[in-house]
Order: structure tokens, then sequence, then C-alpha cells
């Protein structure tokens, strides 16, 4: 059940982690379940069919799952979007962009599919995966350093590690030909320059991103 205050909004979820909206004027709430759904609230309906399954691809385990979705600012336009989630066959995070499909506004295309960002876990707790987009229209993730407790292999205080950091990423940018390899308008920190590293380090495992103009 999702509820606001004591209200209860839709039921027959299972595990909803996070709510929001695809800003494209239709109002509809779109739900992560972090087994690896997402669902869409239309007028107070629960839609049958997923916007997306991943639950194919989606490690659930300790904190493991779906754990970000993040709609372009011009969707209504391009019709994509990024999801967030630990990947069932090595718990590694995974980003990957997507589009909605061309003949319903409520599917999601799954073979459109690109794999932008591939970073290992040694771990299954601390992932962080949260992703949002900021006013200056970059993306952001944040990530865990790594889990066990104490952060044991000083991943988030390592500038040539992206464990424990917040990342930017130019949605605009050419597509990487392989996932890591993302230098797209990012600040230089002295590391690899396919490592993509923005802003914070040091986070030991970043729930929620949140932006002001």
């Amino acid at each position: 059940m999702l509820e606001c205050g004591d209200a209860p909004v839709a039921t027959g979820l299972t595990y909803p982690i996070l709510v929001t909206h695809a800003g494209d004027g239709t109002g509809r709430p779109f739900i992560i379940e972090k087994l690896g759904e997402i669902r869409i609230l239309d007028n107070g309906t629960l839609l049958p069919t997923p916007f997306l399954d991943l639950s194919s691809l989606v490690s659930t385990c300790n904190e493991c799952g779906l754990l970000g979705l993040a709609f372009h600012p011009d969707y209504a336009a391009n019709g994509l979007f990024y999801v967030s989630y630990t990947r069932l066959s090595d718990d590694d995070s995974v980003l990957a962009r997507y589009s909605v499909s061309a003949a319903d506004p409520d599917l999601a295309d799954p073979a459109s599919a690109e794999v932008l960002l591939e970073v290992g876990q040694p771990y299954e707790n601390h992932n962080g995966g949260h992703i949002a987009f900021g006013a200056d229209g970059y993306l952001y993730l944040g990530l865990g350093d790594g889990g066990s407790g104490g952060d044991p292999q000083n991943h988030a205080q390592n500038k040539g590690d992206l464990l424990g950091t917040i990342l930017r990423i130019d949605p605009e940018g050419t597509p990487p030909a392989e996932p890591n390899d993302l230098c797209w308008s990012n600040p230089d920190y002295g590391i690899p320059a396919t490592a993509t590293r923005s802003g914070p380090m040091g986070c030991a495992t970043p729930g929620a991103l949140a932006s002001t103009a």
C-alpha cells in the first residue's frame, strides 16, 4: 500500500520506494517498486501493466533493487528517462537510459535500453542509487561507499574511486562507446577522465537527492 499521510493512495504495490512524475503535463505519478517494476497511477487507479518491468535484471537482496528513476527535463518531447538499479548477476550498480513506447505513453520500450554506467559493488548494502536532474539540467547519481560497515576498503575517501560520491552526467552528451566511458562535462578532480566524479565524496549511502534553482 502507498499512503499520503493517513490516506491510502494505491494498493496492490510491492515494496514501493519512490514516487515521481514525468513532467509531461499528464499528472501521472510513477511509482518504483524495489523488486524491479515501475508502476503508473492514472486518475487514482494503478494500471495493471507496469510501465517498465526490470525484475529479470535486478538484484533485490539486502539493500539492492531498482533504486532510482528520473525523467529527462524534455521528456514530453523526447520520451527519455533513466533508471538506477543493482544488477542481478553481480549486484553491481547500473545506470541505464530508456525511452517511452512510440505506441503507448503508459509503456516504456524495453528494447531501447542503453547502459551508461556500471560501478562494481563489493557488498550488498550502501548502494545509494538515487538519481535526479538538477536545476542545471545535469543528471546526478548518488553512490554509496560499497557497504559492509565503516567503509573497510576506504572507497569513499579515494578520489580515484566512484563509490561514495555524487556523479554528474550531461544527458545531452554523446552516448559512450562502452559503459563507464563517460567524459561528459564533469569537473576535473585529478582522477581518470573516464571516472566522471562531481562534487561531494565521502558519502556512506546517499538516499535522496534534491535540487534548488
